[in-house]
């Protein structure tokens, strides 16, 4: 004999279990001030007694809003994209939304249409696209019409509003770190092209040498991985009077500090090393890295603060707001001999 399904609680059982009116259970769940303290109590214990659900669906077609933020976002296996959908994601619940994940393998301005208009028939209430390319940049310039949009990086010239980390002043601190313990110098190896952060630390670092009056050292490609920074640390190794190196990422300075190693070259006794990201393993590098942390909590909260206003006020004057690194000192840099 079959058991018969139990059937889902729906607003009017609350209503009867609590002894109050459909549209006071209606009140509590949209949080509405008018509910005196002790019937929301009896609402929401009815609530947790029958183990209801609200149904998201009906919700929607009422308040016009389904309580859902789409996030466009580009190889989340990095630690800077992948902390940023950390980031929004936490803020987006902690606000009460849940969040739909698109993940691009490869961004370009076709894919980050495609990615938006596919948010866009699924009912979102706005979109975050973590952009920190020029080609997903460019794609925002051709958002649907009213959709509520926040870039995380972007580009200045774009019409959206973005959150963004002081890429430029992260690498200023960095590279004046290394000027100010007596190194007449600081070669760079950079990020991949194309990307918002590499231009911005290549900036960083060339405009603090300038300013000191310093030479500036071809900077050496990279791609943010640790093979990268191996291979420019195999290079550096070999040069004469290289006593400061500043990495793009944390990945790209592990590498470089493997390539000196096993090239006999003590860091920071002969070379001084500096990382960007802080990422969770870079105090336990051999030696601890010197880096810049980027505060990706801070960007979530403001992405998602950003979005929220332009959802409840309909669509505002441009917004960027840069969120300061930190610059953190480990043991990977010492004053030059």
């Amino acid at each position: 004999m079959t058991t018969p399904k139990r059937r889902l609680p729906v607003m009017a059982d609350v209503a009867k279990e609590a002894g109050v009116s459909h549209q006071t259970v209606s009140r509590v769940l949209n949080d509405h001030p008018n509910v005196r303290a002790d019937t929301r109590a009896r609402v929401e214990e009815a609530i947790i007694r029958l183990g209801y659900r609200r149904n998201l669906v009906a919700r929607a077609l009422v308040t016009k809003r389904s309580r859902t933020l789409g996030v466009v976002s580009f190889d989340t296996t990095l630690y800077g994209p992948a902390s940023t959908m950390y980031g929004i994601e936490q803020a987006a619940r902690s606000a009460g939304y849940f969040v739909s994940i698109v993940s691009l393998k490869s961004i370009d301005a076709a894919g980050v249409r495609d990615a938006i208009d596919y948010l866009a028939e699924q009912g979102v209430d706005g979109v975050v696209v973590v952009a920190p390319q020029r080609s997903a940049a460019r794609a925002l310039e051709n958002l649907p019409s009213g959709m509520p949009a926040v870039a995380v990086e972007g580009t200045h010239d774009a019409d959206v509003a973005v959150v963004c980390i002081d890429q430029v002043e992260g690498a200023r601190l960095a590279t004046r770190h290394l000027l100010r313990l007596g190194h007449e110098t600081v070669w760079h190896v950079g990020g991949p092209p194309d990307w918002l952060e590499s231009e911005g630390r290549v900036r960083g670092w060339r405009a603090a040498l300038e300013e000191a009056g310093r030479d500036v050292p071809e900077p050496l490609a990279g791609d943010w991985s640790p093979r990268a920074g191996y291979g420019a640390g195999k290079i550096l190794a070999r040069m004469d009077g290289v006593t400061a190196v500043f990495a793009a990422n944390d990945q790209m300075a592990l590498g470089v500090l493997r390539a000196l190693s096993e090239a006999g070259v003590r860091v920071p006794d002969q070379i001084s090393v500096v990382g960007f990201d802080d990422i969770p393993e870079s105090e336990f590098f051999s030696p601890p890295l010197t880096t810049v942390r980027q505060d990706f909590g801070v960007v979530g909260r403001h992405c998602i603060e950003v979005l929220l206003r332009q959802i409840d006020n309909g669509p505002t004057a441009y917004e960027r707001l840069v969120v300061r690194p930190v610059f953190v000192v480990r043991s990977s840099t010492a004053p030059t001999r």
